[in-house]
């Protein structure tokens, strides 16, 4: 992954604020997609029929199959300083390959990524280790981050505090439930204050009461002038937490704008409720009520009295019948 300068522009390239908006107080861009492609490799993909078994084997070549995957094909977008993005789409669309190639963990085949600052992907798997105590791995995950030592300690305190892993901080990670490990990795990635936040499913695993304080986190990154970038299948969470959604489908850029927009055509595509249309949605087997559809019962003209007519008797609960005496009672 490339980085740029303040004015985003590369040695011998064209300045990539032709990607930005110009218009005169428009937050500066965070970071710029240009047409990014990433293409890897798999291994035992897929299975080989005899006949290409029997024909590679006669070139004299491996017959384990290999398959090349072009997992993101020429997406282009820029995010701006203070904007949470949230990514949608199917599964195996290409959005954690995005992130993992905005993060630069996986390389790009094609295309320019710039970035304002550092891209931190959440969460920091790699360094976490499954037999240290949560302590430890505090220490370690800041390290990993770029954290100073003395920074790691000063925040320390407040890691312990959001993950709200009490009792549990001395003990193995390989002790933590899965809601336990997924609130000290966010945490700890949060802790370093990124300039650009990549969250990858990191937060649906939390209960009700986490995904409100990180709700509260994110706004703390994006009011420091932070980029959040959002993947999860989860509508009510992309819905709350990101003013911006991107729409990724079979590796491309499908759509591109507000939050509600995006989501509103992505249920209307796809058949899958949103937070938005969830209560339209009838239950299996819903069977329409027909004096409801109807509508209101019309209440009845009052008639006029037919002077005519016998008064009414008045209805009301008949007087109970007189007990027997205890004596009368036949069995």
């Amino acid at each position: 992954m490339a980085e740029a300068d303040d004015d985003f522009t590369t040695d011998g390239d064209t300045p990539a604020t032709d990607y930005a908006d110009s218009e005169e107080g428009a937050p500066a861009p965070s970071l710029i997609v240009d047409d990014v492609h990433v293409h890897y490799k798999t291994y035992g993909g897929k299975r080989l029929s005899n006949t290409q078994q029997r024909t590679w084997r006669a070139m004299g070549r491996h017959v384990g199959a290999v398959d090349s995957v072009h997992a993101v094909k020429g997406i282009s977008f820029v995010a701006h300083h203070g904007q949470s993005i949230g990514i949608i789409g199917h599964n195996g669309s290409g959005k954690s390959t995005l992130l993992r190639a905005i993060a630069g963990v996986m390389p790009t085949s094609g295309g320019r990524i710039w970035a304002d600052g550092t891209a931190s992907l959440l969460g920091v798997n790699a360094a976490l280790m499954s037999e240290l105590s949560g302590e430890r791995n505090i220490v370690l995950g800041g390290l990993a981050l770029g954290l100073s030592p003395r920074q790691v300690e000063e925040r320390f305190d407040e890691v312990v505090e959001f993950a709200n892993i009490g009792d549990f901080l001395q003990l193995p990670m390989k002790a933590y439930s899965s809601g336990m490990g997924s609130r000290l990795r966010f945490a700890i990635s949060s802790a370093a204050r990124p300039d650009i936040l990549l969250i990858d499913e990191a937060l649906s695993t939390g209960d009700a009461e986490f995904r409100a304080r990180s709700r509260d986190r994110v706004d703390e990154i994006r009011a420091e002038a932070g980029t959040v970038m959002l993947v999860s299948h989860s509508m009510s969470t992309i819905r709350q937490m990101c003013d911006r959604a991107l729409w990724i489908d079979h590796g491309r850029l499908y759509m591109d704008g507000t939050t509600d927009e995006v989501l509103d055509a992505y249920a209307e595509k796809t058949g899958k409720p949103t937070a938005r249309n969830l209560s339209r949605r009838k239950p299996l087997g819903h069977k329409p009520n027909k004096a409801a559809a109807a509508g209101p019962a019309q209440a009845s003209e009052p008639k006029a009295a037919d002077p005519k007519a016998e008064p009414a008797k008045a209805t009301g609960t008949a007087p109970a019948a007189d007990p027997k005496p205890a004596g009368d009672v036949t069995s």
